[in-house]
């Protein structure tokens, strides 16, 4: 376990991983003899926003649980407004900056008056809707993106696909037969529950992270994702933490407050497929990995789930 302190954080499984030396996926043969159409995996209704929105509209919309929301002109997509980048935007990375110089930290105003598309995600993950889902796949793995948008030939949005939905359908055509030792992410970087709002969301860009499981000491008491800080200010919930107006109010509580509880674990010595099941069915993105104790080992995400689906060696 490593605390937020230290530098940046190395996956163990990251997108290179699935990758040969000549740049092409390094997925098992039975992947490309599961069935392929897309349709199978594809969400056709699809939370778009303008670019025009206020960050405001956005942050209120992504509360709802939406972990991203497509960037659209009429049907065309320009971008992608990730979680990730409320969290820069709001005290977590560079784009802080905006709130600094431009809103003299006011959050009304930065929520209010500032629009959507000078935050979003510009760079996009496409694939043709006559694609199959191995070139999905393939998009995941050569790009590290776990959000892949379908277009037709005229550039129209028509639908979406996410890491979630490809560990959704592979883990029911595939079995790995590992254990979640093989597959978890460690060393694993946490939070105090006593440390800081702003300080959780630097970690989270800095790291690279959408999620920081967070500690009292060595045992985890808790979760702490992008999306619960959008939910933080999207709920309205942080408006209530100012007297002055300055965000810096809202951002200076306490990472327990905002935390989920509801943790999902398993132990290590566990068969993936009981990771997989508890993922899916608690509709969360990853699962801590702890002991008897509740000591903190490691975390399996969908990136590692689908990961080790996609390389498989067993056909269900």
């Amino acid at each position: 376990m490593t605390h937020s302190s230290r530098k940046p954080i190395s996956r163990r499984i990251d997108h290179y991983r699935w990758l040969r030396s000549d740049g092409t996926p390094n997925f098992n043969d039975h992947i490309y003899k599961a069935p392929s159409e897309l349709q199978l995996v594809v969400k056709r209704e699809v939370k778009v926003i303008s670019p025009s929105a206020t960050i405001m509209k956005a942050v209120e919309e992504m509360s709802r649980s939406f972990r991203s929301l497509v960037v659209t002109t009429g049907n065309r997509p320009l971008g992608i407004l990730h979680a990730s980048n409320i969290v820069d935007y709001l005290g977590g990375g560079s784009l802080f900056n905006i709130v600094e110089k431009r809103y003299g930290l006011n959050l009304y105003s930065a929520l209010e008056r500032e629009v959507v598309e000078t935050i979003m995600t510009r760079r996009m993950v496409q694939v043709p809707d006559t694609a199959k889902i191995i070139n999905v796949l393939e998009a995941m793995a050569v790009t590290g993106s776990g959000v892949v948008l379908v277009v037709n030939k005229e550039g129209g949005l028509e639908g979406i696909v996410t890491e979630h939905d490809m560990v959704v359908y592979l883990s029911g055509v595939v079995s790995t037969g590992l254990i979640v030792k093989d597959v978890m992410s460690t060393p694993v970087a946490v939070i105090d529950r006593k440390s800081s709002l702003k300080k959780a969301m630097e970690e989270m860009i800095t790291q690279g992270f959408r999620r920081l499981p967070v500690v009292d000491g060595e045992v985890v008491v808790g979760m702490l994702t992008a999306v619960d800080v959008v939910r933080y200010f999207g709920s309205h919930e942080a408006f209530k933490k100012t007297i002055t107006g300055n965000i810096l109010e809202a951002l200076s509580v306490p990472v327990e407050e905002i935390m989920s509880e509801n943790l999902v674990t398993v132990r290590e010595d566990e068969d993936l497929a009981k990771a997989v099941y508890e993922m899916l069915s608690r509709n969360v993105s990853s699962v801590l990995v702890t002991d008897e104790e509740g000591v903190l080992k490691g975390i399996v995400t969908e990136r590692d789930v689908l990961y080790a689906l996609s390389t498989a060696s067993k056909r269900l």
